[in-house]
């Protein structure tokens, strides 16, 4: 029997790669004829270098860089095992969690620390570039990420703007001679999952301002420079980025990836199953497991079990999820590739109980749906 094991990391308690394991121990409790292929999953958010770096036995890097508000903090990202393809979490060095709740103000926070982790995976000889761009705490349309790495925005004094979504209106050229020329020969993909253009009601300010410390009047001033901003950029590359479906992500770092890097724009999930080869394993399995902390109706939106089960689906592959717990809406889930779905929770706990103890009932989870799948067997008189 062949059973690939897929999950997403189990949010505040174990990472893909330990879920994995503490599934791969329950099945073992009760079956030892069985070959399983582990596959550490993510979906372009939170825990993706983690899992890649994991999955591919590549390393993680640890970098001092400018936070969001140019303190200095520690960020890392990942060389994967090919040597050459960097993984890169913007949130790392400009998501929100870096910033006290006080403190949030996106007509100052910068992606500077950002570009900084990009340039250095370039001098270290990475080729390719995945960025994950969720979480972001900025509001500046990637302009501080590409100062990190050699763009210069002047106002009209001809003297550099300073940081954040507040200073793009000053912007009155665009300057890109000491801009890294090493990005020329590197390919970069932005994993998103949203499809907000940069500007208006849908764009990044009004939709995702708010959640970063913006007041209503904070809003309009961020959209109305985000759109001065994004005229300013497609008059300089020739290239249409204002309505482009993303291009409001993270800020607006989705125009800034795009346009100052060449980016594309792809679905998270759909970038780690590429990377970490799931597709080809999968069609060789009797049996997928998937998995994270929460599932419920947004979990069809792209999140990793639903991603695992659509490329299941695609062979006819059953498939089994396992959470910490289970939401409301979950059961679309049975309509959209997932066969059945558990929670690990065996009895009254407080979530710090079950974040503590979540291994353990991770590993007796699994083992009590084997035994289960083995009593099926037994009365499965059709065979």
């Amino acid at each position: 029997m062949n059973i690939v094991i897929a999950p997403d990391s189990f949010k505040g308690s174990l990472t893909a790669c330990e879920a994995c394991n503490y599934i791969e121990n329950g099945i073992k409790k009760v079956v030892s004829d069985v070959n399983i292929i582990k596959v550490p999953m993510a979906d372009g958010g939170e825990g993706t270098v983690q899992s890649l770096v994991d999955a591919t036995l590549g390393k993680t890097i640890k970098k001092k860089v400018k936070g969001p508000l140019l303190e200095e903090v520690e960020a890392f990202y990942g060389i994967l095992g090919d040597g050459k393809t960097a993984v890169i979490e913007m949130a790392a060095a400009s998501g929100l969690p870096l910033i006290e709740k006080e403190e949030r103000n996106p007509l100052k926070t910068t992606t500077y620390g950002t570009g900084e982790l990009i340039k250095d995976a370039i001098d270290k000889g990475c080729s390719e570039i995945i960025i994950g761009i969720g979480g972001s705490a900025t509001n500046d349309g990637g302009a501080g990420m590409a100062m990190a790495l050699g763009a210069k925005f002047l106002d009209k004094n001809g003297k550099s703007i300073g940081f954040g979504g507040g200073e793009l209106g000053n912007i009155e050229k665009i300057d890109l001679a000491s801009f890294n020329s090493l990005l020329k020969n590197v390919n970069i993909i932005a994993a998103c999952d949203v499809d907000n253009p940069l500007c208006g009601e849908k764009g990044a300010s009004y939709v995702y301002g708010p959640q970063k410390g913006a007041t209503k009047e904070m809003v309009e001033i961020l959209d109305e420079n985000l759109l001065h901003y994004g005229k300013l950029l497609e008059l300089k590359f020739n290239k249409s980025i204002i309505n482009y479906p993303g291009a409001g992500a993270a800020g607006g770092l989705g125009a800034g990836l795009l346009v100052f890097l060449n980016a594309e724009l792809k679905r998270g999930i759909d970038i780690v199953i590429e990377v970490t080869g799931l597709e080809e394993k999968v069609q060789q399995a009797d049996l997928v497991i998937t998995g994270e902390g929460k599932i419920d109706f947004q979990t069809s939106f792209g999140k990793t079990p639903y991603g695992v089960a659509q490329i299941s689906k695609k062979y006819n592959k059953p498939v089994i999820a396992i959470a910490g717990s289970i939401g409301d809406g979950a059961e679309e889930l049975y309509n959209k590739g997932i066969d059945s779905i558990f929670s690990i929770i065996d009895k009254p706990l407080s979530l710090e109980e079950a974040i503590k103890n979540s291994g353990e009932l991770l590993e007796n989870s699994m083992e009590r749906i084997i035994r289960l799948m083995n009593i099926s067997k037994v009365y499965d008189h059709s065979k």
